[in-house]
């Protein structure tokens, strides 16, 4: 499917939910009742004009406030690409929810007041974006109309922005100037601005290769659910539902059942009621295997020659979420999609400094920090990098008693075991 994936990001008022709005307005992908219902919500503006922002901002405080403070998502889609957008709060104290729209973004915007320039949520977003896997970035620099359209602010934020990617490792990021308001290099190419012989975003957006990552990897299916009717007409009827995470299962595939490690073969595999030959990422499906094995929720179903790594003992990327501060040795439910294990931060090993993007040793983290921490679980953990499977490399902690979810955390690749070295006795 010819799908992108993207998520917008920047400081508060730079003009994230005016620039989708302008997307959707300028891409034709506005129905006539909900411009009409615009038109009658902003037609005491002095200017007359469309808000678009009240597009995206959907909550009542958002739009009482101006800002925006939930991810809402977007779906429109052009004769070349279909899209879904992600438009992140700025607020710093709302960056658990770019965390959340990052997750499954295939591309970031980051947006760029001209007047400010590079400013702390620039860093904070940019990091963020880069650690969570997303390979394109764009730099749009937003509000040219206010700075005259002026060449010279454009180029030093090119720069200073160029600095700050070189620390991330951040490759050939795309720098696109525009003015969201009035359309300016949106969808519609500027006359204002030329010395900018570019793209404009939304040829950018419909002219990038994307490809697709969850058939790339080794397939993972978990269980969520074990069908069991045990009715008249289905009485040896055993199916393992679930969503297909990654990769590709067939028919009569050789697989493995983990934890337990027993393997069999897959029998018959159905999506949507009718079998097939094959299921792809992301599909739901139902599994079903040649031998009678106890599986439950949770478990992994896996090519026996593609088996992914165990450990209690994990490594992983950090986003605090909470109010309340982590702790070394705090415990916690660790959910890892379907499956549940109890959990406990071991060591807090750096919390990233977002001004200077250094490390820096803490003994405790705050609300959207990020931190590289230790964790190990009450039985082993199934799992894959983050940057090689987004999908089996990414968990969530979560409080024990008010099962309030905490952090975000990305798994990394386990530290290869020390040599061992006999001595003589």
């Amino acid at each position: 499917m010819n799908i992108l994936r993207f998520i917008t990001a920047g400081s508060v008022d730079d003009g994230k939910s005016t620039l989708i709005g302008r997307l959707l307005y300028d891409s034709h992908a506005v129905s006539h009742d909900i411009l009409h219902t615009l038109e009658r919500q902003t037609r005491n503006k002095e200017n007359g004009e469309v808000d678009l922002a009240l597009l995206t901002d959907g909550l009542r405080a958002e739009r009482e406030q101006g800002i925006t403070i939930d991810v809402a998502y977007k779906y429109f889609n052009t004769p070349k690409r279909k899209f879904i957008i992600a438009d992140a709060p700025g607020h710093v104290q709302y960056t658990r929810n770019m965390v959340t729209g990052a997750s499954s973004a295939d591309l970031v915007i980051i947006l760029v007041d001209a007047r400010q320039g590079v400013v702390e949520q620039t860093y904070r977003h940019s990091l963020i974006a880069s650690l969570m896997g997303i390979k394109h970035f764009v730099v749009a620099i937003n509000k040219m109309d206010l700075v005259k359209f002026d060449e010279t602010v454009f180029n030093e934020i090119v720069d200073s922005y160029k600095q700050l990617a070189s620390k991330i490792n951040v490759q050939n990021p795309v720098f696109i100037p525009l003015s969201a308001l009035s359309g300016d290099n949106v969808v519609d190419a500027s006359t204002k601005m030329p010395w900018y012989h570019g793209p404009t975003l939304l040829q950018h957006l419909e002219a990038l290769p994307i490809q697709p990552v969850d058939l790339q990897t080794p397939p993972r299916f978990q269980v969520q659910y074990v069908i069991r009717p045990q009715s008249d007409d289905l009485h040896d009827y055993r199916g393992y539902a679930g969503s297909l995470r990654s990769g590709e299962l067939q028919k009569g595939q050789s697989v493995v059942v983990l934890p337990a490690g027993i393997e069999t073969t897959i029998k018959a595999i159905e999506v949507n009621n009718k079998e097939v030959e094959t299921a792809f990422a992301p599909q739901a499906v139902v599994v079903h295997l040649t031998d009678d094995i106890d599986v439950s929720r949770g478990d992994f179903i896996v090519p026996a020659n593609e088996v992914p790594e165990s450990s209690v003992d994990l490594e992983a990327t950090l986003c605090w979420m909470s109010e309340r501060p982590l702790h070394v040795g705090d415990r916690f439910l660790l959910r890892h999609h379907s499956a549940s294990v109890k959990a406990v931060v071991k060591a807090i090993e750096y919390r990233w400094d977002v001004h200077q993007y250094t490390h820096e040793p803490v003994e405790r983290l705050g609300l959207n920090d990020i931190a590289r921490v230790r964790i190990r679980t009450a039985r082993p953990l199934f799992f894959d990098p983050y940057t090689q499977n987004r999908n089996t490399g990414s968990f969530i902690l979560v409080h024990e008693h008010n099962f309030d979810t905490v952090a975000a955390g990305l798994l990394h690749e386990l530290p290869a075991p020390e040599p061992v070295t006999d001595f003589a006795i």
